[in-house]
């Protein structure tokens, strides 16, 4: 006798809402996330949807109706209660557009809880569109299954985020100049962190003795190499996640 298939099964489309899901609430979805269910997804009457709304977790829905420009989805049962994410913040200075949306993406698949760009003097790129770089930490959180988006805020000036940053988190910096190797530095200072990488040119000695400077700072070396931004970003989280976070959870 043939097994029963998995239900929801794997390939159910995911998305993330705005409102508060709960077991027999209907939901109308319009727009790209429309389009996406309809078009791409194909979805039909009966068809299974996972949503999630960032706040109490993950959800099965089925498709109650498709139409023209809207599908309508009927929530059935919670699947998962919204995970426990690390505290933990990614400060990445800014890089041009397509570099930044890898950060942005695979920062969200890593776990981080909390992604701040910075301006640095060398950075490329002094804008960021912040409607689409959460867009785009979205798109990645639904694609690797998370139930909690990362906090994406607009760019701030590095000078600013070293005067406001808080006493009682610690400050990874990814020093070029070297420190400390990057896994014992993690290991050695469990609890609420933050990482600190750079631009495509570094950082100028004047920024990197500003960071140095501050307290709650700790230089790290990422190894031997020369990375680029978006490299040493992905390395370092990939490291703090398994040193310090949840993957040995």
């Amino acid at each position: 006798m043939p097994a029963t298939p998995a239900w929801p099964p794997k390939s159910a489309p995911r998305l993330f809402v705005a409102e508060p899901v709960s077991a027999g609430a209907s939901f109308e979805i319009e727009g790209n996330q429309a389009h996406y269910l309809g078009k791409v997804m194909r979805v039909g009457q009966g068809d299974a949807v996972v949503l999630c709304d960032n706040a109490t977790g993950e959800w099965l829905a089925t498709v109650a109706a498709v139409g023209k420009r809207e599908v309508t989805l009927t929530v059935e049962r919670q699947l998962r209660k919204r995970e426990q994410v690390p505290d933990f913040t990614l400060c990445a200075a800014l890089l041009k557009k397509d570099r930044f949306d890898m950060v942005l993406e695979k920062a969200t698949e890593l776990g981080a809880a909390r992604i701040l760009p910075v301006l640095t003097r060398r950075c490329v790129a002094d804008k960021l569109n912040l409607e689409r770089a959460r867009a785009v930490v979205t798109e990645a959180a639904e694609q690797c299954a998370r139930t909690a988006l990362p906090e994406v805020a607009g760019p701030v000036k590095l000078e600013a985020l070293l005067r406001d940053w808080p006493d009682n988190r610690i400050l990874f910096f990814a020093d070029e100049n070297g420190g400390e190797p990057a896994a014992d530095a993690f290991a050695a200072s469990p609890g609420p962190a933050a990482l600190l990488v750079g631009p495509e040119g570094g950082f100028d000695d004047a920024e990197r003795a500003a960071v140095r400077a501050l307290p709650q700072a700790r230089p790290i070396s990422l190894g031997p190499r020369v990375l680029r931004g978006e490299t040493a970003a992905i390395a370092a989280i990939a490291v703090w996640m398994a040193v310090a976070g949840d993957w040995h959870k």
